[in-house]
């Protein structure tokens, strides 16, 4: 009688040999030393692929199912493509669907990868699934063997496109759902990429058309074979191979899609057999210089628990002892033997463990960061604070050949252009008027979500970026950036943080309406920073913002967010007091002495117009001024309001009450930005004065000047000495 292996305990359900067991399923296929199947075309290697897809839906169901929670359905339906990738010897395995998380779980379990956090068997496995510090409802870098987050529809491609931009030679397969082709981003970022990068080929999405989305049928479940094939060609993929598995069905299923799982066996091993080999023939093409998509079609929920939508989740009474659990688990279900050869095989895949393999499990190597040249702009002199950063950011990008920076409404018109002439847009056409190279590092496709989606990936997978963006139209990116930033609160190593230069601030878009003026992005960052590594910056002015670009690029594992202006603003502090701004938080712009004084605390740079006017007026009536310009709000934060501890390059560095109460405290206090009242948080929270106001953005208006939009929004000079005086009483 066979052992069961120790990693086996937990497994609820064993079951007899499969036919041909003694035939096809002695000795594991994959070829220990080049760690994959030595032909795809192998009976043996098409036998035990199968075997490896019917372990991986047992697995899912016996894991979600110990939880009554958790997502099945959309992992099933493509297990025989994941096994056969797994097989051909691929670990860069990435995603876009968050929902297929427990069946990338499974495969890590199986090569040994989750071992290095303590799962070293089933029962362990089930325990730990969706617990804290365990295996999280989504994918998440913290996992070992896992490269990237999963979770928004439409990022994943993202993720797969840099780690492939970063890494010639290496292939990077993304699972797509169907129901996630649904969202506008994943097809257009892939054509623009294409068409920036054409060299760049070792991406290979997979798409999982298994004809359903979370609750309904997937808006592209109509399309027949011909029109999805031409959906993708139009795209830009040279290369697209289908494997439909209506074609193998012996069992007169109805409906366009079919579960391979009902098959009869010699029908499944035809089904894998196309798959296998399908995927290898996509895989060569897409590392020999063809940009390529493999797409399995089947019906979702293929050998689980339900079939189509009603797959895609476990609900409360889904529990080990639900019948259709109990059915999908012993129809799973393999002899101890059985599961002893798939661990074998995912072991040796690739080399070892995803978890040792991966290209995310080590740091990448980077170029050094050059030797910096800065501006030091005399105190009084008119500089755009965006061009300054501009000639730091093409230092980077001709020392870093990898470096990229993206933009999606034009660094011209951002006072950048100077990127634009040092690093060139990239383009297939050659236009020295209009800065175009097809060697260039500016990538510009007129999405927001690409632009974030491609810099902040980039960074997350171990390289250098910056985003560029109007901050009026930098929401549309932020959800990604967002993803990104929080998994490299959890990332297990460091990675350079992912920086965005935020200009044209509201004030600056008076004529363009409400439409360009939008905010709220501030207060999207003032939530932000009390997740403990996202850092938003309010330099005052050209001197400040470069010492904020070149604090940015020496950190790791951190989202920073630079908020600067385009337009030409005295500069108001030297380089050292710049240097200090970044690091204490905050300083002191400027000190009038009087009987009672105001302390004015500004967050941004166009508004201290208004508010050294407001100084002067009350200067004059007597009545002392203290401006102090709040630069880096996180470090304005109370520790105990921000989960800095957990971070993975963890930053407790705050201000000390004796220096914030040094800075802001008056007879009143009058808290002052051009942005939304959120970002003065900190100001608020931690003081003592009894005397205290905010003043803020409330509405956009169209006007003629920066100036009127400030007296539309009570930010006039008057207006800041009247509230000024008035909290005085």
């Amino acid at each position: 009688m066979a052992v069961t292996p120790a990693f086996c305990q937990g497994i609820d359900y064993f079951g007899s040999a499969w036919l041909q067991w003694s035939e096809y399923g002695q000795g594991a296929v994959v070829n220990i030393k080049s760690g994959q199947i030595d032909d795809p075309h192998d009976p043996k290697a098409v036998y035990q692929t199968l075997l490896g897809a019917d372990a991986l839906r047992y697995l899912i169901i016996q894991v979600t199912a110990s939880k009554a929670s958790g997502h099945p359905g959309g992992f099933a339906s493509c297990a025989e493509a994941m096994a056969s990738l797994i097989m051909l010897g691929y670990k860069n395995i990435l995603t876009e669907v968050g929902h297929h998380a427990p069946g990338f779980y499974s495969t890590l379990f199986l090569d040994g990868s989750l071992a290095d956090m303590g799962i070293t068997n089933v029962t362990e496995m089930r325990e730990q699934f969706r617990e804290m510090h365990g295996l999280l409802g989504h994918l998440s870098g913290a996992i070992p063997g896992v490269l990237s987050p999963a979770g928004p529809l439409g990022q994943g491609q993202h993720f797969a496109m840099a780690g492939a931009y970063l890494n010639p030679g290496v292939l990077f397969p993304v699972t797509i759902g169907d129901g996630g082709l649904g969202e506008p981003y994943i097809m257009s970022s892939f054509q623009h990429f294409h068409t920036a990068f054409p060299q760049v080929t070792n991406v290979l999405p997979v798409l999982v058309w298994n004809g359903y989305s979370q609750e309904h049928h997937s808006m592209v479940a109509t399309l027949d074979n011909e029109r999805m094939e031409r959906f993708w060609r139009a795209s830009g993929f040279g290369e697209v191979i289908v494997v439909d598995a209506k074609a193998f069905d012996d069992q007169g299923q109805t409906g366009d899609y079919v579960d391979s799982t009902l098959f009869g066996f010699e029908q499944r091993l035809k089904f894998t057999a196309a798959v296998l080999t399908g995927l290898d023939q996509a895989a060569k093409s897409a590392l020999n210089g063809t940009l390529t998509v493999f797409i399995i079609k089947q019906l979702k929920g293929a050998g689980v628990h339900a079939r189509g939508a009603k797959s895609h989740n476990l609900y409360a009474q889904h529990t080990l002892q639900n019948n259709d659990i109990i059915q999908a688990l012993t129809q799973r279900a393999l002899t101890p033997e059985a599961w002893a050869l798939v661990r074998e095989n995912f072991q040796r895949a690739g080399g070892g463990p995803a978890a040792r393999v991966a290209i995310t499990e080590s740091v990448r190597p980077l170029p050094p960061l050059p030797e910096f040249t800065h501006q030091e702009f005399p105190l009084g002199d008119k500089q755009v604070a965006t061009t300054a950063v501009g000639k730091l950011v093409v230092q980077l990008g001709q020392s870093d050949p990898k470096f990229i920076v993206t933009n999606a409404d034009g660094n011209e018109a951002s006072g950048i252009a100077n990127i634009n002439q040092g690093l060139q847009i990239i383009h297939p056409t050659v236009d020295t008027l209009y800065n175009q190279s097809p060697q260039g590092q500016v990538y510009e496709p007129l999405s927001e979500d690409a632009c974030a989606g491609l810099a902040a990936a980039v960074c997350l997978l171990g390289g250098r970026s910056l985003w560029c963006s109007y901050e009026s139209f930098a929401i549309n990116g932020l959800p990604i950036w967002q993803t990104v930033t929080q998994a490299m609160a959890e990332l297990r190593r460091p990675t350079p943080s992912t920086i965005t230069l935020y200009t044209a601030g509201a004030l600056e878009q008076g004529r363009n309406g409400w439409t360009h003026q939008r905010p709220e992005i501030e207060a999207y960052y003032a939530a932000l920073m009390h997740n403990g590594n996202v850092y938003p910056l309010f330099p005052p002015d050209a001197n400040c913002a470069q010492a904020a670009y070149l604090w940015a690029v020496t950190t790791f594992n951190k989202g920073i967010a630079i908020f600067a202006s385009k337009t030409p603003l005295p500069v108001r502090t030297t380089w050292e007091q710049a240097q200090a701004g970044i690091e204490q938080g905050a300083i002191v712009l400027q000190e009038n002495p009087g009987e009672r004084t105001v302390v004015l605390a500004v967050v941004g740079d166009m508004v201290l117009l208004p508010v050294f006017a407001a100084a002067e007026r009350l200067h004059a009536q007597g009545i002392g001024t203290r401006i102090v310009s709040m630069i880096n709000l996180r470090r304005l934060c109370r520790a105990q309001d921000v989960a800095w501890s957990s971070c993975a390059q963890a930053d407790g560095n705050f201000m000390a009450d004796g220096t914030f109460a040094r800075l802001f405290t008056g007879d009143a206090l009058l808290g002052i930005t051009g942005g939304p009242v959120s970002t003065l948080e900190p100001l608020m929270v931690r003081s003592r004065v009894a005397r205290r106001e905010m003043l803020g953005w409330r509405r956009g208006e169209t006007t003629a000047t920066p100036g009127l939009l400030m007296d539309y929004n009570g930010l006039s000079a008057e207006n800041i000495a009247e509230r000024a005086l008035a909290l005085l009483g």
